[in-house]
């Protein structure tokens, strides 16, 4: 019996090492992203999370309280060169508080799949917008009235695409704010990290009181990834902006792959609801 118990205890040792050993490698490779491309990482930790057993929704809490100390390292990454806008960043997170809400209220009410197919090709809209466009290293945002105004704007269609889709706003604000207003590649990402913070401390405490958030989990890789986030900083600064900007198109296309197989999957079982939905029309 005493063997047994050993061989459990070793087991269990063993599977909690794996599980670590894992969740710092996620934390490698979300802050190597978030610094390098401006992203809060939930593209990467949450399937992640997921495979190693948490329910969707947990996965999607414990990334957004893992975001918050891997965006606050960016952010001081970013600003030492000066490459964040607090302003604009300011009035974007006003938006997406907004735009949360909208999202909300829009989830119970527009189908799913028509919002699936409508972000995958709103993807390869921005995908091409990356490879085609010239980024520049030395851009600003000029801020004026009407700047923002279309940048709170911008920030309540990011936090209606988080409410209905679950996704972060990096892969939306950074060539949003290169190619509509202005700003340097490296500004955008500074400044699309700054937007984030806000909303993920505030959701991640709303998280946590509803029991919602792996604290273990989220810290390791929340840790893992601040310590790695000024690494892909440095990296985005070192690199071309033509560089950057084929990279971050990259890491987009696989986001798409990903959404349009998803769509796949879910279209069918909607499609058969379809005619339902109409009955009660």
């Amino acid at each position: 019996m005493a063997y047994s118990s050993t061989q459990d205890h070793d087991a269990l040792g063993g599977s909690l090492v794996r599980r670590v050993v894992v969740l710092a490698m996620v934390g490698v490779l979300s802050g190597l992203m978030s610094g390098l491309f401006g992203i809060g990482g939930g593209t990467i930790i949450v399937p992640a999370l997921v495979w190693l057993g948490l329910t969707q929704r947990h996965a999607v809490a414990t990334s957004l309280a893992a975001i918050i100390p891997t965006a606050i390292a960016g952010v001081i990454s970013y600003a030492q060169s000066g490459h964040v806008d607090w302003i604009a960043a300011l009035l974007l997170a006003c938006g997406t508080i907004v735009g949360a809400q909208l999202g909300s209220w829009l989830l119970s009410r527009l189908s799913e799949m028509v919002l699936r197919w409508a972000f995958a090709v709103f993807l390869v809209f921005v995908i091409v917008s990356q490879i085609v466009g010239t980024p520049s290293r030395d851009g600003t945002i000029h801020m004026t009235f009407l700047t923002g105004v279309l940048l709170v704007l911008l920030g309540v269609f990011v936090g209606t695409l988080s409410g209905l889709l679950g996704i972060g706003g990096g892969a939306i604000v950074v060539p949003a704010l290169s190619l509509a207003f202005g700003a340097s590649d490296l500004v955008a990402r500074g400044t699309s990290l700054l937007m984030m913070i806000p909303n993920a401390i505030a959701g991640s405490v709303a998280n946590v009181r509803r029991g919602l958030v792996n604290l273990r989990d989220g810290l390791i890789i929340g840790v893992v990834a601040a310590c790695l986030t000024p690494a892909g900083t440095w990296i985005a600064g070192s690199i071309s902006a033509r560089m950057g900007a084929n990279l971050f198109a990259i890491y987009l296309c696989v986001i798409c792959v990903r959404s349009v197989w998803t769509a796949v999957k879910v279209t069918p079982a909607l499609a058969k609801r379809l005619p339902h939905r109409e009955s009660w029309c």
